[in-house]
């Protein structure tokens, strides 16, 4: 069994070199009066959002004037309000993209419809630079649609045929995704960028429902709370229900109440470990600003390669990772405060494959009570 530490969150950037930004955009209508307009596109999933956010964060440390805008699925909208350290909000327009209406319905009229009128509301902001941090054949044409002079991304992206669109190819150097979207963003700005820490905050509503749910649990509980993250974008990755239920059994023995958070409350997977641990673990049906709320109070998150995991290294929170086809020196949680439990035998492999990968059921529900009694000492 390999248990990794991931990097270190957040550092500071780097010093800009003067002008090198105006060099970038000269010859563009005005560009020595105005701050850069930039167009950021990454459109989901909740993950790939998250990862993308210290790279952005940075970019507005160090361009506080820039105006930034940021094309993404409207359900993961509310991963943009973000508190930067400069006070300034960290986007100024968000576009929002309905993929899954798109993708529903691909050859319809509502859809055409659809794509004209993002179209013209991107280009009605006259951005300057557009960079994808995502590298699918999706995200590179809404990217193409702004109709930048300058279009930036990896040269090596997630799908081969997006690099077609790029008019700026950036090889990538770092292991994780995170340090990859400072490298794009970096090379499409001129500026050095390093992650910058942010702070994401739940709105009143949120936080209402979080105080509600913890005056149900008994007093000495509410201060050690864990949330399962048991899903996963495929079948692949998700450890067995079953083993959350074993899990919150033997968490509950040591005197921690774990919640299994989801949308749904009939969702199969959570009644599954909520039955398989006799009573052990309940559900939190939560949406994206309850669930941001909720982790915000709890001692641990666990789960496989999931958006509340990487929302949880977010927020500074400790997570045990469960990983198995997807690699964790790419994906993994970017924090120290995780312990990343992947077997040696586990291939990466991102083929939408529905049972759980062999290596991932190596992983023992002691393997992962070892790394969460590890984070959960008392910290020097």
């Amino acid at each position: 069994m390999q248990v990794l530490i991931l990097p270190q969150a957040f550092s500071e950037t780097t010093k800009a070199r003067p002008g090198i930004l105006r060099e970038k955009i000269a010859g563009m209508p005005d560009a020595s009066q105005r701050a850069p307009r930039i167009l950021i596109v990454r459109i989901g999933a909740m993950g790939d959002v998250l990862h993308a956010l210290p790279a952005v964060a940075a970019l507005r440390e160090r361009l506080p004037a820039a105006y930034i805008g940021w094309a993404i699925e409207p359900r993961w909208t509310p991963l943009l309000t973000v508190e930067t350290t400069s006070n300034v909000p960290l986007v100024d327009h968000i576009h929002t993209v309905p993929v899954r209406d798109w993708k529903a319905h691909p050859a319809s009229l509502a859809t055409a419809k659809s794509i004209r009128t993002l179209r013209r509301y991107l280009r009605d902001q006259h951005y300057d630079i557009a960079v994808d941090l995502q590298g699918t054949i999706r995200s590179s044409i809404v990217g193409w649609l702004a109709g930048t002079r300058v279009f930036t991304g990896s040269a090596h992206p997630r799908e081969a045929v997006a690099r077609l669109f790029y008019s700026q190819k950036v090889p990538l150097h770092q292991p994780h995704v995170v340090q990859q979207a400072c490298e794009i963003l970096g090379a499409a700005t001129g500026l050095p960028l390093a992650p910058a820490a942010l702070s994401l905050l739940p709105p009143p509503s949120a936080e209402a429902w979080c105080n509600t749910l913890f005056a149900a649990l008994p007093e000495a509980a509410r201060s050690r709370v864990v949330v399962f993250s048991i899903g996963g974008g495929w079948g692949a990755k998700r450890w067995p229900p079953e083993r959350y239920g074993q899990l919150a059994v033997a968490l509950q023995a040591l005197g921690y109440t774990s919640l299994v958070a989801v949308a749904s409350a009939d969702n199969e997977m959570a009644l599954r470990v909520v039955q398989s641990s006799g009573g052990a673990a309940s559900i939190a049906v939560s949406d994206l600003p309850r669930l941001t709320a909720l982790l915000r109070r709890v001692v641990l998150c666990i789960g496989g390669d999931t958006g509340p995991l990487h929302l949880a290294a977010a927020l500074g929170i400790p997570g045990v990772g469960i990983y198995g086809p997807t690699d964790p020196a790419r994906n993994g949680p970017f924090t120290p405060r995780a312990r990343v439990l992947r077997s040696a035998q586990s291939v990466t492999n991102h083929s939408r494959l529905q049972q759980p990968e062999a290596g991932l059921l190596s992983i023992h529900v002691e393997d992962v009570i070892h790394s969460a009694m590890e984070l959960l000492q008392p910290q020097p």
